[in-house]
């Protein structure tokens, strides 16, 4: 598993997966790739906990949008939890949060996910 992601863990159908540090290329490569192997295996409910990832940058959103595009062909769901308030607003600004829900906890993301 890469530096850039703490945790994935499967919790009632939905991939949480956990990141850490600074949410770039790198990270959003790493997120990229367990996305696709967990798409493969025909999961389609994201939650991406950034509790740990207090700043993102262009490349990083850049490949989030990628997953959301993959995730509209099977009508599948990307969600975040634990936004920096930074990060948040870039979301918004960016215009992820029109394809995406913001939960508060990670229980509340897979409460809604799933």
């Amino acid at each position: 598993m890469s530096d850039s992601i703490k945790n994935v863990e499967e919790i009632s159908e939905v991939v949480v997966i956990t990141t850490s540090g600074y949410f770039n290329n790198v990270a959003g490569d790493a997120v990229l790739e367990v996305f696709n192997q967990k798409m493969e295996e025909g999961k389609t409910n994201f939650l991406i906990d950034m509790e740990d990832s207090k700043v993102v940058n262009s490349i990083g959103v850049s490949i989030l949008i990628e997953v959301i595009e993959k995730l509209q062909t099977v009508d599948g769901k990307l969600a975040f939890t634990n936004l920096a308030g930074i990060v948040e607003k870039t979301f918004n600004i960016m215009g992820l949060t029109k394809y995406c829900e913001i939960y508060d906890s990670v229980d509340s993301g897979v409460d809604n996910l799933s």
